[in-house]
C-alpha cells in the first residue's frame, strides 16, 4: 500500500518527506531547513528581519496559511498550509530569496542551505498540537533562553496574548484545538508550554519522529486533553480522514515485539500494516527493522511477500 493510499484510509497521521513533496491543497506541512554544515543562517537582528519580510510576501503572493514558525541561528521551522499546489514553487521562492540576500550581504558564494528542505504532513490534531509546541520550544532546547516567550524570531507572541495584533501568522488554528473562549485556549497553550520544557527532546532534523516521541511524552502528562483533542478532524481535513489516535503507533510496535504468535498469518499482516506506517513516516527499512526487533530481510520479505 503506498503513501497515498494510507492517507486515504487513515492509517497515518504525519508523512515524512525530504524529496517527493506532497503539494495537495489543505495540507498542513511542518517545513524544517537547515544551513549548509555548522554555517549560520542569521548573524544580525536585521537578517532574521529579512527572512520575515520575505516569508510575509511569500504568504501574500502564494496564498498560504502559516500557523507557527521559528528562526533559529542555523535552521527554519514553518507550520503551513497551502490554498494551491505551489508548496514547492512558494519554498523556492522564499529560500532563494533568503540565499540571494545572504550570500551578497557577506559576500559569499555557493549553497547556503545544507540541502532541500523538509516536510513532514500533519494528519493528526495531536501530532500537529505537539508540533506547535515543539517549533515554539526550539530556542529553549538549544539554549538561546530559558523562556520560549522571551525569543524574538518565533510566532510565540501572538500564541501569548489575546489582544495580539493582526498578522500573516494565524495562531487561532492552533489555539482551536484547545478548549474554551480564547484567553483560556491561550492558557492553556502557555500551560502546555510550561511542563513540555522538562521533556527531553530528540532534534526533529536528526530523528524524523522525535515530534510524535515528544508528543507522546506530553500526552503521558495531559491524557484527557490529549484525548479530546485526539477527538478532532481539522488536520485531516483535506483528506476527510478517519484517523487513529495519537499514541496507536507505539502501541503496535509494543504488541508486535510481545505477541506470541509471531509466526501466524494474521500476525505478519499486522507487521506488514505497520512497517506500510512506518514507511509513510519517512523511516528506511534498516530503522523499522531496529524499529520492531527483526531483521532488514524480514522487513523486505514482509511487504513484498504478505497481502
Amino acid at each position: 500500500m503506498d503513501s497515498l493510499n494510507l492517507l486515504a484510509s487513515g492509517k497515518i497521521k504525519r508523512y515524512f518527506r525530504a524529496t517527493k513533496k506532497l503539494a495537495t491543497p489543505g495540507i498542513i506541512s511542518h517545513i524544517t531547513q537547515r544551513a549548509a554544515g555548522k554555517e549560520p543562517l542569521f548573524i544580525e537582528d536585521s537578517d532574521y528581519l529579512v527572512m520575515l519580510k520575505h516569508l510575509k510576501e511569500v504568504v501574500l503572493n502564494y496564498a498560504l496559511e502559516v500557523y507557527a514558525f521559528c528562526l533559529m541561528p542555523n535552521h527554519v521551522h514553518l507550520l503551513l498550509s497551502t490554498r494551491e499546489s505551489n508548496l514547492f514553487d512558494s519554498m523556492r521562492d522564499l529560500f532563494s530569496r533568503y540565499a540571494m540576500h545572504f550570500n551578497r550581504k557577506y559576500e559569499r558564494k555557493g549553497h547556503l542551505f545544507g540541502g532541500p528542505y523538509r516536510q513532514a504532513v500533519c494528519y493528526d490534531d495531536c501530532y500537529l498540537l505537539a508540533a506547535s509546541l515543539y517549533i515554539h520550544l526550539n530556542p529553549v532546547q538549544g539554549a538561546i533562553v530559558n523562556d520560549p516567550m522571551k525569543y524574538r524570531w518565533s510566532s510565540i507572541g501572538l500564541y501569548s496574548k489575546a489582544d495580539s495584533p493582526k498578522s500573516f501568522v494565524n495562531p487561532d488554528f492552533i489555539l482551536g484545538l484547545l478548549s474554551g473562549v480564547k484567553s483560556g485556549r491561550i492558557e492553556s497553550y502557555r500551560k502546555l508550554l510550561k511542563h513540555a520544557i522538562e521533556i527531553k527532546t530528540d532534534h526533529v532534523l536528526e530523528r524524523e519522529d522525535a515530534i510524535e516521541r515528544f508528543g507522546s511524552k506530553l500526552a503521558a502528562i495531559f491524557p484527557s486533553l490529549f484525548k479530546r483533542v485526539g477527538r478532532g478532524k481539522k488536520a485531516a481535513k483535506a483528506f476527510d480522514m478517519n484517523l487513529v489516535a495519537f499514541e496507536t503507533l507505539e502501541k503496535m510496535i509494543d504488541d508486535i515485539k510481545t505477541v506470541s504468535s509471531a509466526k501466524s498469518p494474521a500476525h505478519r499482516k499486522a507487521k506488514k500494516y505497520l512497517m506500510e506506517q512506518l514507511l509513510a513516516r519517512g523511516f528506511s527499512r534498516t530503522e523499522i527493522a531496529e524499529k520492531i526487533g527483526v531483521s532488514r530481510k524480514t522487513v523486505y520479505n514482509i511487504l513484498k511477500t504478505v497481502q
